[in-house]
């Protein structure tokens, strides 16, 4: 692939120093997915920073989303709002850049401060994943908007504030800005520190298991009762024995019972599945099924189930390897060395795969230690990534790539 001017002139248009100041400004703010105030106030300071694209900002309300409380109730879970950016809609092709501006990290976390570890390092809550990678997208764009292939295009740019949860009151949304897109790229900072991408993904369910036994006392008529923690054990058990290399089954917490001379009558089993490829996800969900009813059967309880598989695995087809390759060859251009490997983790690309548009879905900050109080930011893979983003849409923008 050879460089051209107008590629050339992109280049000059990313301003480091700015990128840094955002990403400081957006990361020293709390913004984990269960603080609303903290989440609203990063949406409003987004939403004036994109606003200086061509195009209109909303701030989209979250979808309902259910849990199951400890006691079994089903109950409302709130969400912040969701940015969106829309950018000539009425074109005939049109692109779809996505992040999220939640953190794992709630407003009572201990790990809250910036710190410049080193000269090109810094630590801080948000600031790989994926505050930086916020900062690439804006800054890519506002790079490529003076590109003379940028008004033949589109393209939709969400930010939304559950994807550390698994973007349950933001999937509606994904799905719609996904429809008739061309490609995807979203912002997860990078798979390795060398800038590595991930490639084909697994998916990931979280289900809540309420069963509904019969008290009794443990002494006086033990046998009248039916005992819902040995229900939700002997579940737990069950799930464990389907893990294989191609699932991964990972019962987390049971809730319930009550004083120790009482029959249990509650609990909630809760779990975790990561399914390699469709074909696992199927039959998980088959085997699931019969275990429900078998033990519900046996141990003559009532079971609920709650929850599902709220990330399909997302396999590389040819077109999205056409967008890999791509993405490789821009990289090459700019002396960077872009691989990839798969990934046991999950995130938005996953989402978008499953709405038949070809996604690359690390293309965010160079860094390391997410979702820990070590988390950094490698400070120049802001310029490098950016220019990255910025060549690849004028590809995308300038012929019939994929």
């Amino acid at each position: 692939m050879q460089q051209d001017d107008t590629s050339e002139d992109l280049f000059g248009r990313i301003d480091p120093p700015a990128m840094l100041a955002r990403t400081e400004r957006w990361a020293a703010i709390n913004s984990g997915t269960g603080n609303l105030a903290g989440l609203a106030e990063v949406a409003g300071l987004l939403a004036d920073a994109f606003s200086a694209l061509p195009g209109e900002v909303t701030l989209e309300e979250p979808a309902p989303v259910t849990a199951i409380s400890p006691d079994g109730a089903e109950i409302e879970k709130a969400h912040g709002r969701h940015m969106v950016l829309r950018v000539r809609p009425d074109a005939q092709r049109r692109f779809l850049l996505t992040g999220h501006m939640d953190t794992v990290y709630p407003a009572d976390h201990p790990f809250q401060a910036l710190t410049r570890i080193d000269a090109d390092t810094l630590g801080g809550p948000g600031t790989a994943d994926m505050k930086g990678g916020i900062a690439v997208i804006l800054e890519a764009l506002t790079a490529f908007e003076a590109d003379e292939a940028a008004p033949r295009v589109g393209y939709d740019v969400m930010i939304n504030s559950d994807e550390e949860t698994g973007s349950l009151s933001s999937a509606p949304l994904i799905s719609r800005l996904a429809q008739g897109k061309y490609a995807a790229l979203t912002y997860e900072p990078s798979a390795l520190p060398d800038g590595t991408l991930a490639h084909a993904r697994g998916g990931s369910g979280n289900y809540s298991v309420t069963v509904t036994g019969r008290s009794a006392h443990a002494g006086r008529n033990p046998l009248d009762g039916r005992n819902a923690v040995v229900a939700a054990a002997r579940l737990a058990v069950a799930l464990k024995a389907l893990h294989s290399d191609e699932l991964s089954v990972n019962p987390a917490k049971i809730d319930g019972g009550s004083a120790n001379n009482v029959v249990p009558d509650h609990a909630v089993l809760r779990f975790n599945i990561r399914p390699r490829g469709t074909a696992a996800a199927e039959r998980f969900q088959a085997d699931f099924a019969r275990m429900v009813d078998e033990i519900s059967g046996e141990l003559e309880v009532a079971l609920a189930v709650h929850g599902g598989i709220t990330r399909p695995p997302k396999p590389v087809d040819p077109k999205a390897q056409k967008l890999f390759d791509l993405v490789k060859a821009c990289g090459a251009e700019l002396k960077q060395d872009i691989g990839w490997r798969d990934s046991g983790g999950v995130c938005d690309g996953n989402n978008i795969a499953a709405c038949g548009v070809p996604v690359v879905d690390t293309l965010g900050v160079r860094g390391g230690s997410i979702h820990s109080p070590e988390e950094y930011m490698i400070v120049s893979s802001l310029a490098e990534r950016a220019q990255l983003s910025a060549l690849v849409l004028h590809r995308l923008a300038s012929g019939d790539v994929l």
